[in-house]
């Protein structure tokens, strides 16, 4: 009982691993996509009103990020933790019963 203990425990920091990746990189790939349809929406800007379109960006990205965070995609990501407790206990199930 020990050793499925272990077992369980390793596997649910290896996907806590898995999902932290796949959670940091789907949101950098939504910040820097946010970031390129801002800059060509609106192209840089120079002059005193400069410092007006940056706050804009930022805000915009801020904006982005907080939509990103409601959406589906990032409850998606949680399906890391589902699908290989699922395809592993079908497995068992398989070998076991069928």
């Amino acid at each position: 009982m020990i050793i499925f203990l272990q077992v369980v425990a390793l596997w649910f920091v290896l996907t806590t691993v898995v999902y932290l990746l796949v959670a940091l990189y789907s949101r950098s790939v939504r910040r820097e996509r946010l970031e390129k349809e801002f800059d060509a929406s609106f192209p840089p800007a120079s002059g005193p009103e400069s410092g007006d379109v940056i706050a804009d960006r930022d805000t915009y990205i801020a904006e982005g990020m907080a939509e990103y965070e409601r959406g589906l995609r990032r409850r998606l990501i949680g399906l890391v933790y589902v699908l290989p407790a699922v395809v592993f206990v079908a497995v068992v199930y398989g070998v076991n019963y069928l």
